[in-house]
């Protein structure tokens, strides 16, 4: 599951606004968010490079980070 630290995600609008994001690009999208960490982490998706320009598109900025 690719996962993105996302420093500027700092309130619950933050959070609904990726979420939206995301789903409106991949309706059937895993996303778990942990906004105290800053981290969204997107499953059931192909290609983690759109997720990560979706994101971007919606005013942030997320930078991909290793899983482990």
């Amino acid at each position: 599951m690719p996962q993105f630290k996302v420093h500027d995600m700092t309130c619950s609008h933050c959070v609904k606004t990726i979420t939206k994001a995301v789903k409106d690009i991949a309706p059937d999208a895993v996303i778990e968010i942990d906004l105290g960490r800053h981290r969204v982490s997107v499953g059931n998706v192909g290609d983690p490079d759109i997720i990560e320009a979706t994101i971007r598109q919606a005013g942030y900025s997320p930078l991909r980070v290793d899983a482990r």
